[in-house]
């Protein structure tokens, strides 16, 4: 078993996710991945780790458990509520070396830095300077991070800190939830990078990486999420069931121009080719969508399609991870990109 095992049989996950006094909390992931990650980070007795997303308190627990009573662990969420649960449930445990904090994770939290090890249950637009800077030579951050600027097209990547520089050792299949400025809400929407939504008749949205070329009043993503909705061409894809974090990180590195992205019902991800006059996806069960069933979308879908089963349908932990500058106002860090 591993360090991060053993400590799990210690701490009473259902007090956290499902507190008698809260109830069942929304923001939580599920705990074979919060393992998982945990046993990643490398987390060690005397440790300063801090972790981006708070949620339930489980994972702080298990983060205190394994810097022991020298070790501090440092826990943010942008959702206050949650941060006074947790800290309630971390006393009622007897859990006094985790210190929960109502602030914005995407900067990080320099009143306790250097960390050790930084986690993050979140995905920021791009890997954060702060997170770099406030990390001691050598050390480690596990986190979520977008492989496009799309929603839900994530990696989560081991990135050790060198000489004030992040190198990327490892990336996993999986992702969480988008670090937004404020408490989300709505479960089911995109936190980031959608270009349009509709609530009525009934919810659907669209993302488009073509978004630079729209107009203000999105009229692109507007008439391609419509197409989509509206007298649309069905058909199943002939493969086998879809593997969808392989066939989503395998589009994220087409690096196509009019890759984009749809939720054309609450349950559904989907993913495809769209353009202002024409659009096609795959959604997660295997359905085709289309504007037309000689859409030139829908031709070009196929091709990816095509290339994908090709290449093996390849797992995202084979893709080579690079990291490259990015530098703006409020977006100074680094984007993760991934290629064959």
């Amino acid at each position: 078993m591993t360090a991060v095992a053993d400590v799990a049989e210690t701490i009473p996950e259902r007090h956290y996710t499902h507190h008698e006094g809260r109830g069942a909390t929304p923001h939580r992931s599920n705990p074979v991945v919060i393992h998982r990650e945990l046993t990643t980070l490398d987390v060690h007795p005397g440790h300063n780790v801090a972790e981006f997303g708070t949620g339930s308190g489980y994972s702080g627990a298990l983060l205190a458990q394994l810097v022991g009573p020298t070790g501090t662990v440092t826990s943010l969420d942008i959702d206050d509520y949650l941060v006074k649960w947790a800290n309630l449930i971390h006393h009622e445990q007897g859990v006094n070396n985790v210190h929960c904090f109502a602030a914005d994770g995407t900067t990080g939290f320099a009143q306790c830095a250097p960390y050790d090890r930084v986690v993050a249950w979140c995905t920021p637009p791009l890997l954060p300077k702060a997170w770099v800077d406030q990390v001691v030579d050598g050390g480690l951050i596990v986190a979520p991070l977008p492989i496009t600027a799309l929603p839900n097209m994530t990696v989560v990547a081991k990135i050790r800190v060198s000489g004030g520089k992040p190198a990327v050792e490892a990336v996993f299949t999986g992702g969480y939830i988008e670090a937004t400025a404020s408490p989300k809400t709505d479960l089911d929407l995109p936190g980031r990078w959608v270009d349009w939504e509709n609530r009525f008749p009934a919810p659907s949205w669209i993302s488009i990486a073509w978004r630079e070329n729209d107009d203000h009043l999105h009229t692109g993503a507007r008439t391609a999420l419509a197409r989509l909705l509206k007298g649309a061409h069905t058909e199943p894809y002939d493969g086998s069931e879809i593997d969808w974090p392989s066939w989503r990180t395998f589009a994220a590195t087409l690096d196509d121009p009019q890759l984009t992205m749809a939720g054309l019902n609450p349950d559904l991800w989907a993913i495809g080719h769209s353009t202002p006059t024409t659009g096609a996806v795959l959604q997660q069960d295997g359905t085709i969508v289309a504007d037309h069933p000689d859409s030139p979308s829908l031709s070009i879908l196929r091709d990816w399609l095509i290339a994908w089963e090709d290449a093996g349908r390849p797992a995202p932990e084979t893709y080579t991870p690079t990291l490259a500058s990015h530098d703006e106002p409020g977006m100074t860090g680094w984007n993760l990109r991934l290629t064959t």
